[in-house]
C-alpha cells in the first residue's frame, strides 16, 4: 500500500470526518484517485461508501463491517452509502463479480478504519491534554481516565487531524464485530418494501418499453407493421432496434441492443399488449439453421487443442498404465435465471442521460450509454439499484443500451422491462463444454497419469484474440487440479459457436468441478479404493483443500450406516482462494426421481467477517448448484432457445430442498470470496452419491431421471 493511500476530503464536504481511499484493483496500482469514502458526521453516524452492487449475497454489510471493526464504531449508527454515479472519474473499472468484494477490500478497508480512528483519538486526547497512547476506543467513544467523547462530537476536530501514516491496525483476537454473528443491514428495507431494486424506479413522466427481439442468433428486422400495436389504448410509441453492437475500451464487451422493436406505452401491460399486436418479418440471417449443439461439440473432439498445463509425461505413462480408465463428460449450455429479470430506466436529455439499473458493471453500463445517446461517458450518470440477483448476467450491459436508445428517441424517460420468456431466450449462457478424460494405474493402483482434453466455445473472445489460444475461464478447476498425479495433460480447444456467452456463477469450475471429481470418483473405483481416502492421499500437499475435505467427511459420518437406499458422494472444489468440500446424501426413487437428502459443507475462506452471510451464501449456493445439476439446460434448435420459463427451465422446489450443514474452517489464511465456491462441488457431490446407491455413473449433465 502506497504512502499517498488516504485522503482527508472532509473540507469539500462541510461537516464531520470525511476520509478518501482507494480499492485497488487486480490490475494493480494505478494513479491514486479515491473511489470509497469513510464518513464519521458529528451526529455520530458513520456512512461507509463503496463501488460495489449488492445483489443479496450481503457485501454491503460485510464491508461496512470490515470498516466499522478497525473504527471501533457503534453498529447502530453505520449504514452504507449510495454507490457512486460517475464510474469514469474512478482509476479502475467499476463491477462487482467473482466473488471479489471482500478480499479486494479487506486490507484497504481496514487501514481506513484504523487511520478515522487515531485521528478521533488524536482529536479527543489534544482536547484532554493527554497522551493519544493512554486513550482506548469502544462503540463509537474515546475514553481517558474519567473523560468520554462520542466520535460525533470529535468529528469536526478530528478533520483538522493531518492523516497518519501506517496507523495500527488491530490484533485479530481483539476484534468485537467481525466473525461474529450479524444482521445485515439491508434487511429491514427489504421487508418493510423501502428496498429500490431497478424494477422498482418510478418518476413523472415514465413510460415502460416491452421489446419483441429476433428469435435467432443474429436475426434482424425485415419489416413490421405496427398499426395494431399503435391502437392499442396507452401506447405511445413504436420503436425499431437495428441491434448494433457497442464496442467500449475493453472492445466488443456485448450486444448492445439485438434487433427488434419496441412498444413503449404508459403501463407494462399495455406495453405487452401492444408487443403482442405487432406483425413482424424476420431476416432470421446465417444462425437459423444452428442446433445438435452435443453433436457439434463431440464432431471436434478428435482435433488438438492447446496445451493448458503439463506436469511429467502424461501420454508415456498412460501407454505403459497397468489400468487405464477412459470416460467422456458433457454439461448444457446453462441460463442465470435471476429472480428479477433484466431491466433498466433511462432518461437522456440535452447533453446528459441518467441511468438507473441494477448493474453489476458500472463502467459498462455507462460506456454502453454513452455511445447508445451519442454523448461523452462523463455526461451519464450510473444510479446503481439493488440487484435482484445477478450470478454474472448483469456484468452484460445489453438492456441499458436498449432503454437508453428508447429514450433517446421518444424524449422521455423509460423503463425497459424483460419477460420472464425474453430473460430466458435472450441471455448469455455458460458455455457448454465436451470432456474426454483418461487416467492410468500402475500394478500397485497408484494413480500415474491423468489427462483432459476440453472441446468448448470460449467466452473470452469476445474481449479479443486469446491468449496463446487459450480461455483461462474454460479450464479454470481443470488445469489446476489439485491432486498429485506425477504425470499430467490438460488441454483446451476452442470451437467458437455463435451463441452469445457469459460468466455465470463459479464461471469454468461450475462444470469442471463435475467433471473433475466425478471422474476422480471413476479413479477410484478402478483402484479399489475408498474415495475419500484417495483424494486425502493425493492432497497431502494441499493443506487448505485436505483440511476442508476432512472437515466435510466428518460432519458427514463418512463411512458410517446409512438408511437402504441411500448413498453419500462427496467432491471438492476452489474458488480461489477459498475452497469448499461437499457430501451428499442421496437416494433414487424406482420411477429414475432423484432425492438430495442432505449436503455437508466445509469451506475455508480466510478469516470470517460475518458467519451468517458465508452460512448463506453456501446454502444459497447449494440449492444454484442442485437446480443446474437436476434440471438446467438451454438447448437449441433452428437458432432458437427452446426454454422460456420455469415450467421448462425450473429451479428447485422447496419440497426438494436439502438439510444443508455448513462448517467454517477456522484459518488464517487468504482471504477468499464466498459467493460462488459451493456451487461447484454440488453435482459432483450428488453424481458420486448417485453412483454409490445406485451403481450407475452419471456423465452428462443435468441429471434427469436416472434409467
Amino acid at each position: 500500500m502506497e504512502r499517498r493511500a488516504f485522503l482527508q476530503v472532509s473540507g469539500t464536504i462541510g461537516a464531520g470526518l470525511v476520509i478518501g481511499f482507494r480499492i485497488p484493483d487486480r490490475r494493480g496500482v494505478v494513479p491514486f484517485t479515491p473511489n470509497a469514502w469513510l464518513q464519521v458526521d458529528t451526529d455520530g453516524a458513520v456512512t461507509v461508501t463503496i463501488d460495489k452492487s449488492e445483489m443479496g449475497e450481503g457485501n454491503h454489510t460485510a464491508l461496512a463491517m470490515i470498516a466499522a471493526e478497525e473504527l471501533d464504531a457503534d453498529w447502530s449508527k453505520v449504514k452504507v452509502g449510495a454507490v457512486p454515479v460517475n464510474p469514469a472519474a474512478w482509476s479502475r473499472r467499476m463491477s462487482t463479480g467473482g466473488s471479489t468484494s471482500v478480499r479486494t477490500s479487506w486490507d484497504i478497508l481496514r487501514k481506513a478504519g484504523a487511520t478515522a480512528r487515531a485521528m478521533l483519538v488524536t482529536a479527543a486526547a489534544q482536547t484532554w491534554g493527554v497522551e493519544a497512547a493512554a486513550c482506548s476506543t469502544r462503540n463509537g467513544t474515546v475514553t481517558h481516565a474519567n473523560h468520554r467523547l462520542t466520535y460525533g462530537e470529535l468529528a469536526q476536530k478530528a478533520a483538522t487531524i493531518p492523516v497518519p501514516d501506517n496507523a495500527p491496525l488491530k490484533d485479530p483476537k481483539d476484534f468485537r464485530l467481525l466473525g461474529t454473528r450479524t444482521h445485515r443491514l439491508d434487511t429491514p428495507s427489504k421487508v418493510n418494501g423501502s428496498a429500490q431494486f431497478g424494477i422498482d424506479v418510478r418518476m413523472p413522466g415514465l413510460l415502460v418499453a416491452s421489446i419483441e427481439r429476433s428469435p435467432v442468433f443474429g436475426g434482424k428486422v425485415k419489416s413490421f407493421d405496427a398499426t395494431a400495436a399503435r391502437a392499442v389504448p396507452g401506447v405511445r410509441h413504436v420503436v425499431q432496434l437495428d441491434g448494433t453492437p457497442w464496442t467500449g475500451t475493453n472492445g466488443a464487451w456485448a450486444v448492445g441492443t439485438e434487433s427488434g422493436v419496441a412498444v413503449v406505452a404508459d403501463t407494462y401491460w399495455q406495453a405487452v399488449q401492444g408487443r403482442q399486436a405487432l406483425k413482424i418479418t424476420w431476416d432470421e440471417g446465417p444462425n437459423a439453421a444452428l442446433g445438435d449443439i452435443p453433436g457439434k461439440l463431440a464432431a471436434r473432439a478428435g482435433e488438438a487443442g492447446v496445451t493448458a498445463k503439463t506436469v511429467g509425461d502424461a501420454a508415456t505413462a498412460l501407454a505403459g498404465a497397468a489400468k487405464k480408465i477412459e470416460s467422456v463428460y458433457t454439461v448444457p449450455f446453462l441460463h442465470h435465471a435471476t429472480m428479477e429479470p433484466m431491466n433498466c430506466t433511462a432518461h437522456v436529455r440535452a447533453g446528459t442521460c441518467d441511468v438507473w439499473a441494477p448493474t453489476q458493471n458500472q463502467t459498462r453500463a455507462q460506456e454502453v450509454a454513452a455511445e447508445a445517446a451519442g454523448i461523452p461517458k462523463e455526461a451519464v450518470k450510473i444510479h446503481t439499484t439493488l440487484l435482484g440477483g445477478g450470478f454474472g448476467r448483469r456484468l452484460e450491459s445489453d438492456f441499458v443500451a436498449e432503454a437508453v436508445s428508447i429514450s433517446k428517441a421518444v424524449n422521455a424517460p423509460v423503463k425497459v422491462i424483460w419477460s420472464r420468456e425474453d430473460d430466458t431466450k435472450h441471455s448469455f449462457y455458460r458455455p457448454a463444454t465436451y470432456n474426454k478424460l483418461a487416467a492410468g494405474l500402475d500394478a500397485q493402483n497408484r494413480p500415474v497419469a491423468w489427462t483432459h482434453h476440453i472441446v468448448a466455445p470460449p467466452i473470452l473472445i469476445k474481449f479479443g484474440p486469446l491468449q496463446n489460444g487459450i480461455d483461462a475461464t474454460l479450464i479454470d478447476g481443470a488445469s489446476d487440479v489439485p491432486y498429485a498425479f506425477p504425470n499430467l495433460f490438460v488441454d483446451q480447444l476452442a470451437a467458437d459457436l455463435p451463441v452469445p456467452l457469459g460468466f455465470w456463477r463459479s464461471v469454468g469450475a461450475s462444470q469442471n468441478a463435475f467433471v473433475v471429481e466425478c471422474f476422480m470418483d471413476e479413479v477410484a473405483a478402478a483402484a479399489g479404493r475408498d474415495p475419500y481416502e484417495l483424494r486425502r492421499e493425493m492432497l497431502q500437499s494441499k493443506p487448505r483443500h485436505l483440511r476442508v475435505l476432512e472437515l466435510a467427511a466428518t460432519k458427514a459420518g463418512w463411512g458410517t450406516p446409512l438408511p437402504p437406499g441411500r448413498g453419500r458422494g462427496i467432491a471438492i472444489a476452489e474458488w480461489e482462494p477459498t475452497t469448499c468440500a461437499e457430501v451428499a446424501e442421496v437416494s433414487v426413487a424406482p420411477d429414475g426421481t432423484v432425492r438430495v437428502h442432505r449436503v455437508v459443507c466445509a469451506v475455508d475462506c480466510g478469516p470470517v467477517v460475518n458467519p451468517y452471510t458465508i452460512e448463506a451464501q453456501m446454502q444459497g449456493g447449494v440449492v444454484f448448484g442442485l437446480s443446474a445439476a437436476l434440471y438446467g439446460e438451454i438447448t437449441i434448435d433452428k437458432g432458437r432457445v427452446q426454454q422460456g420459463n420455469f415450467n421448462d427451465y425450473p429451479m428447485l422446489h422447496m419440497p426438494e430442498m436439502p438439510v444443508v450443514e455448513v462448517h467454517i474452517v477456522p484459518s488464517t489464511d487468504a482471504i477468499g470470496g464466498i459467493g460462488e465456491p459451493s456451487v461447484p462441488p454440488t453435482a459432483p457431490a450428488v453424481c458420486n452419491a448417485i453412483f454409490a446407491a445406485t451403481g450407475k455413473r452419471i456423465r452428462a449433465l443435468p441429471i434427469g431421471k436416472v434409467t
